[in-house]
């Protein structure tokens, strides 16, 4: 499970998706997320996921690599599909037993649902896949900028949210490392009650927790030696620059966003009666 989650990892690329302006993919992450939420029916989710997959095949990353990124949060996808199935009434009822009720409804919540959190978790994965932490730490900066006129801390901002991104997967890795030690000395996290099993993370949480603030005090250490004092008087060795490829990608959101609302907009009588 632990070598699964790839949140926060960076896979080297010359695809279009790779040579995008981080700026420009930022953006675009956060227009596909509001598309997500703008989806009012099945069709648009085949929009979305159509977009979506286009663009995992265009920057040549496996689509086995969306499969990894839901497996840590499998279980949220089922907890909240089965409240979504059983705890939502409707006028088609199937089955009723107690408080429990099993309507059409929310059958379809349940999977709109999954489906958003399933293409959200997707397509966010698919920035940090795609964009080397510090070209992501520049396009926050310089998204961020226009508000230095109100003394918002841009840089600093930037620069927490990447130092962040960037040990999740040291995180993951040194998490795997201990989980192994503590197995070779014959530690039992696999089996037992719910509270056993918690007890036996007490072990592998408190090395992590040393570990996590051996690094960051080195890691201050190291840029205090370096003269770091924040984003006043920096230059960049790589200039960002909008090209052709990011007002493609642009233009192909831009049609995904209009398909999803002219959908919205279609009558569909069959969509009624299950929100009914």
């Amino acid at each position: 499970m632990i070598k699964d989650i790839t949140i926060g990892q960076y896979f080297p690329g010359r695809s279009p998706v790779h040579r995008m302006d981080p700026r420009a993919k930022l953006v675009l992450t956060i227009v596909f997320i509001v598309l997500l939420f703008v989806v009012g029916n099945p069709f648009g989710f085949v929009v979305s996921g159509a977009l979506l997959t286009g663009c995992y095949l265009a920057a040549k990353i496996p689509l086995k690599m969306i499969l990894k990124s839901l497996k840590p949060i499998l279980p949220i996808i089922i907890f909240t599909g089965i409240l979504n199935l059983l705890f939502i009434e409707g006028e088609n009822p199937i089955f009723t037993w107690g408080m429990l009720k099993l309507s059409w409804q929310g059958i379809y919540t349940s999977v709109v649902m999954a489906l958003r959190i399933i293409l959200l978790i997707a397509g966010s994965s698919l920035l940090t896949y795609t964009t080397s932490p510090i070209a992501l730490t520049d396009a926050i900066e310089r998204l961020l900028s226009p508000l230095r006129v109100v003394h918002f801390p841009a840089h600093e901002l930037a620069m927490m949210m990447s130092i962040a991104l960037r040990f999740i997967p040291t995180l993951i890795e040194e998490t795997d490392k201990i989980m192994s030690a503590q197995k070779a000395r014959g530690a039992d996290m696999e089996s037992g009650s719910l509270m056993q099993r918690a007890k036996a993370l007490i072990p592998i949480l408190i090395p992590l927790f040393i570990s996590a603030f051996r690094r960051a005090e080195e890691l201050a250490l190291a840029m205090e030696c370096r003269c770091y004092h924040g984003g006043e008087g920096r230059t960049r060795m790589k200039q960002l620059k909008l090209g052709r490829v990011d007002l493609m990608g642009s233009l192909v959101m831009a049609a995904a966003l209009a398909a999803v609302i002219a959908l919205n907009l279609t009558p569909m009588p069959f969509l009624d009666w299950l929100r009914a």
